[in-house]
C-alpha cells in the first residue's frame, strides 16, 4: 500500500531558533560548527509523525571540516506510544565525506545510525497455520543503521540511504504482519503476510530529493519529495512530499 502525505513546514513549525554558525580556525585547519534548535507542533520523519501528532523538539549539531569530513548528531523527542517502552527520545548519529562544488555538482558518502533508547516491542514473528495460533513472541528494537550516498547540483540535492541493519525501524514479520493482524478488521492481509515466512527489512532503500530557493538572506523555500522502499514488505512502502519555509 502506498500512501501520499502532503505537509507544509509553515503549518507544523511553531518556533524555530537557529544558533549562528561558529567558524573556528587555526594555522593547521578550520572547521565550522552549526547548532540548530527547533520546537514544532509535530515531529515528522519521511512524512510519518514520530511524535504522534503532538508537539516536540529537535536539536541538531553539525561539524564540517575543510577537508570535507562531516559529523552530525541530532536529538529529538518522540512519542512513547509510537516507540513503545522507550525513553521518549530519538538519536541520529552520522559521519561522512562531502566533496565537489557547492554551486555545481557535489557529492557525499557516509554512514548513519538512528536509535531510540529503550524502545522495543514484542510480537510473534511466525504464525502456526496448523493450530491457527501465533508463534512465540520476540522482542524487536527500532534502531537502524544506514549507508548514505548524496548527489547534488547547486540547490538541488538527492540522497539514497540503504538499510544495513537487520530491520528498519522494527519492520520485520512481527512488526508488519503482527500489526496488520492486530489492528485490521479483516485479518486476511495479516495472515497472508505471515504465510510468506519470517522476514526482515535489511536492504530497504530510502530516497530523498530536496530543492531550496533563497527568498532572502536567512529564508529559503524548501520543496521535498521522498520515498521509502521496504525490503520484503511492499505494504510498508511510502511516499511523502512537502513545501515549506526554512528560516535560519
Amino acid at each position: 500500500m502506498r500512501t501520499h502525505t502532503t505537509c507544509c513546514a509553515m503549518a507544523f513549525t511553531l518556533c524555530s531558533v537557529a544558533c549562528p554558525t561558529l567558524a573556528l580556525a587555526d594555522e593547521m585547519s578550520s572547521y565550522a560548527v552549526d547548532v540548530t534548535a527547533k520546537a514544532s507542533s509535530d515531529i515528522r520523519t519521511r512524512g510519518i509523525s514520530d511524535s504522534l501528532n503532538r508537539p516536540g523538539a529537535k536539536v541538531t549539531l553539525q561539524v564540517a571540516h575543510e577537508s570535507g569530513l562531516v559529523a552530525l548528531a541530532e536529538f529529538t523527542t518522540v512519542s512513547k506510544k509510537q516507540f513503545l517502552d522507550g525513553d521518549g527520545a530519538g538519536v541520529l548519529l552520522a559521519g561522512g565525506y562531502r566533496f565537489g562544488d557547492p554551486d555545481a555538482w557535489h557529492y557525499g558518502v557516509g554512514l548513519a545510525a538512528e536509535m531510540f533508547p529503550g524502545a522495543q516491542f514484542k510480537a510473534p514473528n511466525r504464525f502456526d497455520f496448523q493450530t491457527f495460533t501465533p508463534g512465540e513472541e520476540h522482542s524487536t528494537h527500532y534502531n537502524s543503521q544506514f549507508a548514505v550516498l548524496e548527489i547534488g547540483y547547486g540547490a538541488l540535492e538527492g540522497r539514497v540511504a540503504r538499510v544495513l541493519s537487520k530491520n528498519y525501524r522494527g519492520a520485520n514479520s512481527g512488526g508488519v504482519c503482527g500489526a496488520q493482524l492486530q489492528f485490521r478488521d479483516d485479518p486476511t492481509k495479516g495472515l497472508e503476510c505471515y504465510a510468506k515466512g519470517e522476514r526482515n527489512s535489511r536492504g530497504s532503500l530510502l530516497y530523498d530529493l530536496d530543492y531550496k530557493y533563497a527568498l532572502g538572506i536567512n529564508t529559503n523555500l524548501k520543496v521535498h519529495a521522498g520515498y521509502q522502499q521496504i525490503e520484503n514488505f511492499s505494504e510498508a512502502d511510502f511516499a511523502d512530499y512537502g513545501v515549506g519555509l526554512v528560516h535560519r
